[in-house]
């Protein structure tokens, strides 16, 4: 039987061997793997079980990459992708045609790629505005930390509040939030009263340059600090000019 052929006994023939799948998958040979990964008849547990190999020579990955019929499968796509050894010009666009929830998990996922767990949270973070209220609000609970930022500037306040509520959201996802000139006064306003996030310094120094923040926050956050670095960060603060003027006056008093 020709290499790379379907078997109608689910046996895959190499130049050397006739072998059942389950043994071709778990082969050492090359010559196996490739006629394993070409062979349309791979489904996708066996596929799936391939993907569990961490040994795979990158063109045998880039190979199951071109068998319609394995690549049907969204969750052999998901794990081909996630795999360290798949070849970055197999993975890197794969990403873009994941579903939405497939990319959470590749971001999260401990073994995949750096590069291509950033690609994950890129493509995500582009597709914010059109993603659907409910699964937006999924995203701001799931997500990394950096879609969870993104999700800071949305609309609706409940994703929002899921967003700041997110444990991989970090003080430096806060602080650029706050510091950024498109952050709205519902925004402030709600990290003012976050139970978490309004008492950490930084967050607290970022928020008193918003011109959005509440007078008597602002008075907390201002005393909670050095009266000379409350000084510096007032002189340059974006807050109303008769604010400043009155922080500053009760600082020295």
């Amino acid at each position: 039987m020709p290499v790379n052929q379907p078997s109608p006994t689910g046996r895959v023939s190499s130049e050397d061997s006739v072998l059942p799948f389950e043994q071709a998958i778990q082969s050492d040979a090359h010559d196996v793997l490739m006629a394993a990964v070409s062979n349309q008849a791979l489904n996708e547990d066996l596929a799936l079980n391939l993907l569990k190999r961490t040994d795979l020579p990158g063109d045998v990955l880039e190979r199951l990459s071109k068998n319609a019929a394995a690549m049907k499968s969204r969750r052999v796509k998901l794990a081909l992708v996630e795999h360290p050894k798949t070849p970055r010009q197999v993975s890197l666009p794969m990403v873009r045609h994941l579903f939405t929830f497939d990319l959470v998990q590749l971001a999260l996922t401990p073994v995949a790629p750096a590069d291509v767990k950033t690609a994950a949270d890129m493509t995500l973070c582009n597709r914010v505005e059109a993603i659907p209220s409910g699964e937006r609000l999924s995203l701001a609970h799931r997500a990394s930390g950096r879609v969870a930022s993104e999700l800071l500037m949305d609309a609706e306040m409940r994703v929002v509040h899921a967003a700041l509520d997110n444990s991989r959201l970090t003080e430096a996802h806060v602080v650029k939030a706050v510091m950024c000139s498109d952050a709205t006064a519902n925004l402030i306003h709600v990290i003012c009263q976050h139970s978490k996030w309004s008492l950490r310094r930084e967050v607290r120094i970022a928020l008193l340059r918003n011109q959005h923040t509440p007078m008597a926050r602002a008075l907390e956050f201002a005393r909670s600090l050095t009266s000379a670095l409350a000084r510096e960060i007032l002189h340059g603060s974006h807050l109303p000019a008769n604010m400043k003027d009155y922080l500053l006056t009760m600082l020295n008093s």
